[in-house]
């Protein structure tokens, strides 16, 4: 489910809560509320707390995988940068290997952000083409002095670093919401914000800051949504800033 749905039903399921706390106000007899007053306040402070600490840990752990999967990024941006400019310390032979680069990265690029979007996870991982490419190009380099051997070494290194992280991108899922967990929360503060409007006499500036208040919750479960999901949404990682990563020759 995106981020804008989980706001959008989050809202609706609060604004909902609100309608029916003021409906059982009209419908039930003044002293049963009254005797049943505390008890419910109680009640709702303890779900609102419990709510409270599972909207937090839910955004802790979003932001830790969207933290992971925007560090894997910059890694392989490092050494597609580091693997460039050591076949440009090697020599002009290795021409050839930056034009294939810049030809593949982008192609890799959409690859990873297509598999994301698709939920790679429920699929085998498959080499990138990317690494493959540069990897056999690199092999071929037949080094003619002590210094390009050295570079040689070097660069190879580098490529199974990108390949390395090139994995680790696949293999650090991103924390998608559990749907059970997200729609018990959703129930839990639709009981807070009935037990909210139950007690209370209705009026604009009473349901005005109920809805405020369930517009910023609701705004928090899409913050957490839109997190889980860094390949997709607002705030996704920038793909364009890789793709243009290596400079253009000449």
């Amino acid at each position: 489910m995106t981020s804008g749905w989980i706001f959008l039903i989050s809202f609706i399921a609060l604004a909902a809560g609100v309608v029916l706390g003021m409906m059982l106000r009209n419908q039930l007899p003044k002293q049963l509320l009254d005797g049943a007053k505390e008890v419910v306040r109680l009640g709702a402070g303890f779900l609102a707390t419990l709510s409270a600490v599972l909207i937090s840990l839910m955004i802790t752990s979003a932001k830790s995988s969207y933290d992971t999967q925007d560090s894997h990024f910059r890694t392989l941006a490092a050494y597609l940068v580091e693997t460039d400019q050591l076949l440009v310390q090697y020599g002009p032979e290795t021409l050839q290997i930056r034009i294939l680069m810049r030809q593949a990265v982008p192609a890799a690029i959409d690859r990873i952000w297509r598999e994301k979007r698709a939920g790679s996870q429920d699929s085998a991982f498959t080499s990138a083409s990317l690494a493959e490419q540069i990897s056999s190009a690199i092999a071929t380099l037949s080094p003619a002095n002590d210094a390009q051997r050295a570079l040689k070494r070097r660069i190879e290194e580098a490529s199974d670093e990108i390949a390395r992280t090139r994995l680790l991108m696949f293999a650090d899922g991103d924390a998608a919401i559990p749907m059970p967990l997200l729609l018990i929360l959703i129930v839990w503060l639709a009981v807070v914000f009935a037990s909210y409007s139950l007690f209370v006499e209705p009026g604009r500036i009473v349901v005005a800051a109920l809805l405020v208040f369930a517009l910023s919750i609701a705004s928090a479960l899409f913050l957490v949504a839109d997190l889980s999901q860094p390949f997709v949404g607002v705030m996704q990682i920038p793909k364009e800033q890789l793709r243009h990563i290596l400079a253009p020759l000449g």
